[in-house]
């Protein structure tokens, strides 16, 4: 690996517990979150999953993880110039310049871009938050364009990622359970079958705060799989289930981490 041209005010962090994979980021900014890594290990792979795309991609955390879980070719779209940035310099310090790349465009514009029917996997973590006059936007421009729909909508990478994706390629996507409904139906609009629907809880005996979903391009209606829960700490401790650790390729303390 190199410094990837490490610039000043940003650090260096390991992806989380993945070995040897680092990702460039700026504090103050947004930066990758939890919600990437479930996406990154929710998103079904397969043998003819052969072209990956990545849709608001900030810093590249999703294409980095699944180059652990894929040797396919990865493109990924971002709109902001700085994270873009921040994402091919971390690609190049993870030497992972052959597989993926990094475009710095409008999602909107994909389809001027790149061939319809070309990516067998779309995954998006895309703004989760609509702009209405209530809006409690942030004043760090990357904050709001990464949280809010200021450049993207809901529709906006559904109907793209349709039109990135051949027939029977899959869209998954991490987002909000108040936002189901909708997201059902414009998945549906644009041709998109769910297929895969898992609720992310914080705790046990809390609320849904996120869900995972993935629908099939002129997939055969019906056969939604509601799988279980994905609850991320332990009773009311700050500790994360086994599960969450396993993903991050971590132990306890108490089993030798």
């Amino acid at each position: 690996m190199n410094d990837g041209n490490v610039k000043d005010g940003e650090v260096v962090n390991d992806l989380l517990g993945y070995d040897g994979l680092k990702i460039i980021q700026e504090p103050g900014r947004f930066n990758f979150s939890l919600d990437s890594t479930l996406l990154a290990h929710f998103v079904k792979i397969n043998k003819h999953s052969n072209r990956f795309m990545d849709l608001c991609t900030g810093n590249a955390p999703i294409p980095l993880m699944l180059t652990l879980r894929t040797k396919a070719l990865i493109d990924a779209v971002e709109i902001q110039k700085n994270s873009a940035d921040q994402a091919r310099r971390s690609v190049v310090m993870n030497a992972l310049t052959d597989q993926i790349k990094i475009y710095q465009e409008d999602l909107n514009h994909v389809n001027k871009l790149f061939e319809s029917g070309k990516y067998d996997v779309v995954t998006c973590n895309p703004p989760y938050f609509k702009v209405n006059p209530d809006s409690n936007l942030n004043a760090n421009d990357a904050l709001t364009i990464a949280r809010h729909e200021m450049m993207a909508t809901l529709e906006d990478v559904v109907r793209e990622s349709a039109f990135l994706l051949r027939s029977g390629g899959h869209l998954a996507m991490v987002h909000r359970p108040d936002r189901l409904v909708e997201i059902i139906e414009t998945f549906k609009k644009y041709r998109l079958e769910p297929k895969r629907l898992r609720f992310i809880y914080p705790r046990m005996n809390k609320e849904a705060n996120g869900i995972l979903i993935e629908g099939v391009l002129d997939g055969k209606a019906g056969g939604l799989r509601l799988e279980a829960p994905l609850v991320i700490y332990e009773g009311d401790s700050a500790d994360y289930t086994q599960e969450i650790l396993e993903m991050f390729r971590l132990k306890r303390k108490s089993e030798g981490g």
